[in-house]
C-alpha cells in the first residue's frame, strides 16, 4: 500500500465502533468506582482507601486506563492493515478488560486473571501493527 494514495477501508467503520464500545467500557468502569466509593465510604479526592474491596474497583478501572494508550494505538494501526480482524481484536481485548475487572470486583485480586485472554487482541493488534509498518516501508508485502 502506498501512504501517498492510501484510501480507508469503509471496513474502518468495525475499528470506530469498537473503539466507541471501549469508551462505554471505560465510563461503566468509573461508575463501577463511584458505586463502590458510595459503598466503602471512600471521599472524593481519595484515591485510594485502607478498605481493599474498594482499591480493587479503583485499581480495575486505573489498570484499564493505564492500558489504553496501547489499545488505542494498536487499535487504529492494526485497522489501517486488516479491519475486520482488527475490530475483533479489539472486542476480545475489551471483553478481556471486563472480565479482569469483575474478577477483580470480587475482592479477591487473583480472580482478575479471568480477563487474561485480553492479551490475544492485544497481541494480534500488535502483529497486524507491526505487518502495516513492514509494508509501509516496503519490507514485505503481506
Amino acid at each position: 500500500m502506498d501512504a501517498s494514495t492510501a484510501v480507508l477501508s469503509g471496513d474502518f467503520g468495525y475499528v470506530v465502533l469498537v473503539m466507541i464500545f471501549s469508551v462505554f467500557m471505560l465510563m461503566w468502569m468509573g461508575f463501577k468506582v463511584g458505586q463502590a466509593r458510595k459503598k466503602y465510604e471512600v471521599p472524593y479526592p481519595k484515591m485510594y482507601s485502607d478498605d481493599d474491596r474498594f482499591n480493587c474497583f479503583q485499581r480495575a478501572h486505573q489498570n484499564t486506563l493505564e492500558n489504553y494508550p496501547t489499545y488505542l494505538l494498536l487499535q487504529v494501526f492494526s485497522g489501517l492493515y486488516a479491519p475486520k480482524l482488527a475490530a475483533l481484536s479489539g472486542v476480545v481485548w475489551c471483553a478481556g478488560r471486563i472480565a479482569y475487572a469483575q474478577g477483580y470486583y470480587t475482592g479477591d485480586p487473583q480472580k482478575r486473571l479471568r480477563g487474561a485472554f485480553a492479551y490475544i487482541g492485544l497481541l494480534t493488534m500488535l502483529l497486524c501493527s507491526i505487518i502495516f509498518a513492514l509494508n509501509l516501508l516496503k519490507i514485505t508485502n503481506l
